[in-house]
C-alpha cells in the first residue's frame, strides 16, 4: 500500500511540474507579444493632412506587427508645448513627438542650421545642403538618445504682419514673434534694434489676437493649420528663412520593441 501511495504521489509530481511548466511558457509568450502603445504628442490638429497621414501609418504599424504595436498620437498640443512634451518624455509620460529645430536648441544648437535667417535663396539650395547635413542632424539627436526619422520640409517662412511691412523701417516698433528658445534669432533681432518676443507655438494664436505680438514669421501652410491667418492681414514676397519639423521617439521605448517591430515602426514613420 505505501509503495501504491508513493507511486500516485510520484505521478501527481510530475503532472504539477508538467502544469507549472505550461503555465511558464505561457506566460513567457504573452510577456513577448504583448501589446506596446507608444504615446507621441504634436501640436499638429487632429484635421491636419499630416495628422491624416500618422493615422494611417498607425494602422499600417498595427496590421504589420499583428497589434503588437500601437502609436497613441495627442493632437493639437494637448500635452502641453514643446518643453514639456520634452518633459514628459523624461520621465516617461510620453515616448515621443513633433518637434521643430528650435526646441531643442538649448541641448542640440547644430539643429537649427537650417533656420538661419536668409540662409537660402531657393529650394535646390535646400536640397542641396540638406542632402549633407540632414545625416549629421540624425546621428546628432541619436546621441541625444532620440530616434528621428527624416525631416520633414515646411517651406519658406515668411513674414505675416497685421499692418503692412514694406520696408524694415516699417519692423521697428512691432512685436515680432520668436520661437521660445530661439537664441540665435533673438539676438539677431535685438542687433537690429526690433522687439522680439519669444513664445511658445501652442501660444502664438492668442498672442495675436490680444496684441501681444503683431508680426509672425512662418509658413503660410503652417499659419493655415494653425488657425493665425485670421489674425494677420499681409505677408511679404521675400523668404526669410526654411522651415522643417521632425519627429522623435525616445530610444528607450523603441529598445523594448522585438527588432522586427523596430524595423516596421522605423521604416513606416520614415516614409511619412
Amino acid at each position: 500500500m505505501d509503495r501504491l501511495q508513493a507511486v500516485f504521489r510520484e505521478k501527481n509530481m510530475r503532472k504539477t511540474i508538467i502544469c507549472l511548466l505550461a503555465l511558464a511558457l505561457v506566460a513567457v509568450s504573452q510577456t513577448s507579444f504583448a501589446k506596446t502603445q507608444i504615446k507621441i504628442a504634436t501640436l499638429a490638429p487632429q484635421n491636419s493632412g499630416w495628422a491624416k497621414q500618422l493615422r494611417a501609418g498607425s494602422k499600417e504599424i498595427g496590421e504589420r506587427t499583428e497589434n503588437r504595436v500601437n502609436l497613441k498620437f495627442y493632437w493639437g498640443g494637448a500635452q502641453g508645448n514643446e518643453a514639456k512634451v520634452l518633459q514628459k518624455i523624461k520621465i516617461g509620460q510620453l515616448h515621443g513627438g513633433t518637434f521643430a529645430p528650435t526646441d531643442f536648441q538649448n541641448r542640440y544648437p547644430d539643429s537649427n542650421i537650417y533656420g538661419l535667417p536668409f540662409f537660402f535663396e531657393t529650394l535646390e539650395e535646400v536640397d542641396y545642403v540638406r542632402s549633407r547635413i540632414d545625416p549629421m542632424l540624425q546621428a546628432g539627436f541619436s546621441e541625444l538618445g532620440f530616434r528621428t526619422f527624416g525631416f520633414a520640409g515646411g517651406g519658406f517662412a515668411y513674414i505675416l504682419s497685421k499692418q503692412p511691412v514694406r520696408s524694415f523701417a516699417d519692423l521697428k516698433g512691432k512685436k515680432v514673434w520668436l520661437p521660445q528658445g530661439d537664441l540665435i534669432s533673438y539676438e539677431a533681432m535685438k542687433a537690429l534694434q526690433l522687439s522680439p518676443v519669444p513664445l511658445p507655438l501652442t501660444d502664438v494664436l492668442t498672442g495675436l489676437q490680444t496684441g501681444l505680438i503683431d508680426i509672425v514669421t512662418i509658413p503660410p501652410v503652417v499659419a493655415l493649420a494653425l488657425q493665425w491667418h485670421t489674425r494677420v492681414q499681409y505677408m511679404t514676397q521675400i523668404p526669410v528663412l526654411y522651415a522643417m519639423g521632425f519627429m522623435a521617439i525616445n530610444e528607450r521605448a523603441l529598445k523594448k520593441l522585438q527588432a522586427e517591430d523596430r524595423q516596421i515602426v522605423t521604416e513606416v514613420l520614415t516614409r511619412i
